[in-house]
């Protein structure tokens, strides 16, 4: 990417962050973009021109070659981006690894654009998905995006839900079913409880991006899709989300 896009970006910002909430917002986002960004990139030279971007906008960048690396210092990071292809570990297994026991937020970026490629990233925790070539003004647009949602703090404490069968305590965000937990992602429990949150009302897609992903602005697309069909999976029943066909998706029972 070339210099001008990158001045492009640093000159848009304030103006843009001035204009959605005044100083207080502007000095929020700007404390985001000082946050803490691990890159797992193997290429070299893709990952010396990656954290120095991501240093020019005021981000603590470093980065590692190998899943392994990776595994030994995410917990310092705010974020995590990933690359599918590195020599000693399929950056899924490593999404996965990390997701089991952290809730960092992740973001593939990879020259895989397969929906097979995806799908199983995003099942495997990570929170977005960036296929190589992109702009930098894309992948910091992401970034912030997925940061909203992480550093977001409830305004009160959420009650505990119960649906038949399924409980859903949001306290300890924790599924169960039949008394037996149920181990889910970060954004599979927002969604759930979102749908269990409205019994009986079809919740549309675009407030799905809204109230999951933070993101009011984008079409929703697959992802959605993907959470669904893996939270379906992991109840065991079609039957606790049901689809209203070109609006959204309502909370079932089984």
């Amino acid at each position: 990417m070339g210099h001008q896009t990158i001045t492009l970006v640093e000159s848009r910002i304030p103006q843009q962050l001035a204009g959605r909430g005044g100083p207080a917002r502007f000095e929020e986002k700007r404390a985001r973009r000082a946050l803490r960004v691990l890159a797992v990139e193997s290429e070299p030279q893709v990952a010396k021109a990656l954290i120095r971007d991501l240093a020019r906008h005021g981000y603590q960048a470093e980065s590692v070659p190998t899943g392994a690396q990776a595994l030994r210092k995410y917990r310092s990071a705010d974020l995590v981006l990933v690359d599918l292809d590195l020599p000693d570990l399929d950056g899924v297994e490593l999404c996965r690894s990390i997701r089991a026991v952290c809730d960092v937020p992740i973001i593939v970026v990879t020259a895989r654009d397969s929906e097979l490629d995806r799908v199983m990233s995003l099942r495997a925790g990570s929170d977005d998905y960036v296929t190589k070539p992109y702009s930098l003004a894309e992948l910091i647009a992401r970034i912030e995006a997925v940061m909203r949602r992480a550093l977001r703090q409830p305004v009160s404490a959420p009650e505990a839900i119960t649906v038949g069968r399924l409980g859903i305590n949001p306290g300890a965000r924790q599924i169960s079913l039949d008394g037996r937990p149920v181990e889910v992602t970060r954004k599979e429990f927002d969604l759930l409880y979102l749908l269990a949150s409205r019994p009986g009302s079809v919740v549309t897609r675009k407030q799905i991006m809204a109230q999951v992903w933070r993101d009011s602005r984008s079409e929703p697309g697959r992802t959605i899709d993907t959470h669904v069909s893996s939270l379906r999976s992991k109840l065991g029943s079609s039957s606790w989300i049901i689809t209203a066909r070109g609006v959204g998706f309502r909370m079932g029972h089984a």
